[in-house]
């Protein structure tokens, strides 16, 4: 399985995805899962993938062969990120359908994928892209997607993430959230990537990545576990009568 957790917020970007996959338990691996793209001072695009790896693989590596040869439509040819989002739902379309045709048969296959950036001259864009091409678009009342095992990270995002917060705020509250993720479900792993994007800055920073013995993550962990724990018992007690 795997976890990918993506920002658009007001000051920027944040992305953070696991590494982990699994097909049974006798076969766990490691794989790059966040991909950056870009030309300083003109696009940065990062790209996040869940869901079949040889279908996601096949994206990515047919999105980089078009850049190496020049070939248009490519990240580097088009306008706006809007753009980029067909050209990538049109990608992971075409290689779904090039395995088979039959529409029941292609659901093995399925992955979704997370497409943010920015292109000079353009705002940063956020989109969550569907196996079938089509995507929808973070705005500021939904400022964020999550793709894969989403369910046990989602509360903190829900709770606590808004448009307005500071960019380092907002990837502490990522971390939680794949803190949360990690301690509840096994088929998401260690080591994580990150990303930061800061808002028509225009450079392409370089993935982070986050292993478990990392001790800023692990004093976010040990926090927020305190925090809890700290949390529960400041709450007050039910009356004795209440269960009755």
């Amino acid at each position: 399985m795997t976890y990918c957790c993506a920002m658009r917020l007001k000051d920027g970007l944040v992305f953070v995805s696991d590494t982990r996959t699994n097909a049974g338990v006798d076969h766990i691996s490691v794989f790059r899962k966040l991909f950056t793209f870009g030309i300083k001072g003109d696009r940065f695009i990062t790209i996040q993938t869940s869901g079949n790896l040889a279908t996601t693989q096949a994206v990515i590596g047919h999105l980089e062969n078009h850049l190496t040869l020049k070939q248009e439509p490519h990240l580097y040819s088009v306008n706006t990120m809007f753009e980029v989002a067909e050209l990538v739902g049109h990608t992971l379309k075409k290689v779904i359908e090039e395995v088979t045709t039959d529409k029941h048969e292609q659901s093995n296959y399925y992955c979704n994928i997370i497409v943010g950036g920015q292109i000079r001259g353009g705002e940063m864009q956020l989109y969550h892209i569907y196996p079938q091409g089509n995507f929808i678009c973070a705005t500021s009342d939904t400022p964020y997607f999550q793709i894969g095992e989403s369910k046990y990270g989602k509360p903190i995002l829900d709770r606590a993430l808004h448009y307005t917060m500071p960019l380092d705020e907002a990837f502490r509250c990522c971390l939680i959230s794949f803190d949360s993720t990690l301690r509840s479900n096994v088929s998401v792993g260690m080591p994580l990537d990150a990303v930061i994007y800061q808002k028509d800055s225009l450079n392409v920073p370089c993935s982070k990545r986050i292993y478990e013995q990392d001790p800023y993550f692990q004093s976010i962990s040990r926090q927020w576990s305190e925090t809890l724990r700290k949390g529960l018992q400041a709450m007050p007690k039910p009356d004795p009568d209440y269960c009755k």
